[in-house]
């Protein structure tokens, strides 16, 4: 009886100290919770000022042409740039997101710009065609990052190393709701086409060329989509993780609760045992 409750008395220490773990976990995800949010929402205005003139060049300008709004005619390959988390515990955040990505890939010669650690681990160990493996941390990642990631795109788009560029990224709803996501980067007459009723308000000259400066912009616009996707990315980690953090810790409280319901138990016993040893004894 004694080795027992000895047993479920480090047992119960075991899980004290887990539970500790947990909580701080909990404590410090949710800390930076509402920083990446505001981080998050503080880019869409930029994103939507440059998407905007991008419509407006192309809409003000007959016969445009650039070499970023059709498929390149070097290659079909598709490109995936893929921004998971740079740690684990945090559910199924990652995961969920490797099979959205695999479900685009079936059927596609495609190459992987892994961002964050995760993402890195997975496509190596599944010996994927990885094009760019320099970025290992989303959350260390800033907007100059995001604007060489473009830069090296579009440099490569042009080159012909693809012909199509997706990024898949974790958007952030609320605490309990993240929804797997892709947009398509290039090329990006998607956007374009889809805004064929697009009325210019002002007729703009541009110089040297409308192309020229389209073609300067997209650079731009596409670091804005890269760092949109990583700051939903990253509170969408946060949240996946402070959400798991906060179950494992209520299932550590449950079962502390319950090993210490059976200490008191067998302890009783004990006592019980005790008592009638005594005066078993005492009685002869």
């Amino acid at each position: 009886m004694a080795s027992n409750m000895k047993a479920v008395k480090l047992r119960m220490k075991s899980i004290e100290s887990t539970r500790q773990i947990t909580k701080a976990m909990e404590l410090v995800a949710a800390s930076k919770l509402r920083r990446a949010k505001e981080r998050a929402e503080a880019t869409l205005p930029g994103f939507n000022i440059l998407r905007n003139t991008l419509i407006d060049i192309a809409a003000g300008n007959n016969d445009f042409s650039s070499v970023y709004t059709k498929p390149s005619e070097k290659s079909d390959k598709w490109c995936f740039v893929v921004i998971a988390g740079d740690r684990g515990l945090a559910g199924g955040y990652n995961n969920n997101l490797f099979k959205s990505v695999g479900q685009l890939c079936v059927d596609r010669e495609y190459m992987i710009i892994p961002i964050g650690k995760k993402a890195q681990d997975y496509y190596i160990r599944n010996k994927s065609d990885i094009l760019n493996d320099s970025y290992k941390s989303v959350e260390d990642m800033s907007i100059s990052d995001c604007f060489s990631i473009s830069k090296y795109i579009c440099d490569q788009f042009k080159e012909g190393t693809f012909g199509h560029v997706v990024l898949c990224y974790t958007e952030f709803e609320n605490m309990l709701t993240m929804t797997n996501k892709s947009i398509s980067m290039l090329p990006i007459s998607d956007f374009i086409n889809e805004e064929e009723g697009h009325v210019v308000k002002n007729v703009i000259e541009y110089k040297p060329t409308p192309e020229e400066v389209f073609d300067g912009i997209v650079p731009e616009y596409l670091t804005s989509i890269v760092y949109d996707g990583l700051c939903e990315s990253f509170a969408s980690e946060l949240a996946a993780r402070r959400t798991a953090m906060d179950s494992a810790t209520k299932n550590a409280e449950d079962m502390l609760s319950e090993l210490e319901l059976n200490y008191n138990r067998a302890r009783q016993a004990s006592i019980t045992q005790e008592i009638t040893e005594i005066v078993a004894g005492a009685s002869v």
